[in-house]
């Protein structure tokens, strides 16, 4: 089994593990078997469908060769560079710069750009991006992070419901032994809950970047590209997030959409751009 392939299932498990205690700190026993149920059927939505899950929230639009022929030629170039199958290009209509791929295996990808990014960044810098998201799906990443994706939206949404049951008194009968967290456990669902889904990513997320950026510089053969690709879209980040992310799609961006300071940057799904583009200027033109 690939190392990749066993993070997969210790995600799943770790965010199933999530839902079920979530079902367990609401409903007791009953919730428990509902969570359960809503961790399987999770489970199967989130390997088979759940690219198409995030491409849809972001409103994305697949592109054909005739609709946009120079961005298609760069990436099917890219994808033979890179030994792989040409994936399914989309683009989002937003303006703020930023991509990700999606998929579950390199014959079923799909690269994301929004339109910012493609009135950004001049030809070298694009090409830098588009090899970066090559380089998750050549490195079996995405559906790592897709699949975290739809499970740690599962885990957000399943916690604003506890949420909502503790301010409405939920879960105060379970105190009298009846199984379930009580009132105490409705919020500590609420408010771990988000959090642990975060962790989760986070773990997976960041060291997938630095490993993408060296394979990105491989492809492009252009580490300084990248660098640069980096450095505006970080300055893009800090200026303006990008509408259509989510905490739970964020830590599939190239950089984080939901740029934040101070505490914030603690529990960011992306190591520092700095760090990034001080590794990527380091390696010589390959």
């Amino acid at each position: 089994m690939s190392t990749n392939s066993l993070k997969t299932y210790v995600l799943l498990g770790l965010l199933t593990g999530l839902i079920l205690l979530i079902g367990q700190l609401i409903g007791g026993q009953g919730g428990l078997v509902i969570a359960l149920v809503l961790a399987l059927a999770m489970n199967g939505v989130s390997y088979w469908f759940s690219d198409r899950i995030v491409l849809a929230s972001t409103g994305a639009q697949e592109v054909l060769p005739e609709h946009a022929p120079e961005l298609y030629g760069m990436v099917a170039d890219l994808a033979r560079r890179a030994g792989l199958p040409a994936p399914r290009v989309y683009v989002i209509p937003e303006a703020v710069p930023n991509a990700f791929a999606t998929g579950r295996n390199p014959q079923n990808a799909a690269v994301a750009f929004t339109e910012g990014i493609l009135h950004t960044l001049n030809r070298e810098e694009l090409e830098g991006v588009a090899a970066h998201e090559m380089a998750h799906i050549r490195n079996r990443d995405i559906l790592i992070s897709t699949v975290a994706a739809t499970l740690a939206g599962a885990i957000m949404y399943v916690a604003q419901m506890a949420q909502f049951a503790a301010f409405f008194g939920g879960g105060r009968r379970d105190e009298e032994g009846r199984g379930g967290g009580g009132f105490l456990g409705l919020i500590l669902a609420a408010i771990v809950a988000p959090l642990a889904a975060t962790l989760l990513q986070m773990a997976v997320s960041r060291s997938r970047e630095y490993l993408a950026d060296a394979t990105a510089a491989e492809i492009t053969r252009s580490p300084r590209s990248l660098a640069s690709a980096l450095q505006r879209l970080e300055e893009a980040a800090h200026q303006e997030a990008l509408p259509c992310a989510t905490e739970a799609t964020a830590h599939m961006y190239i950089v984080n959409p939901l740029t934040g300071g101070g505490l914030a940057s603690l529990f960011s799904t992306h190591p520092p751009i700095g760090e990034r583009i001080r590794r990527l200027l380091e390696m010589r033109s390959l």
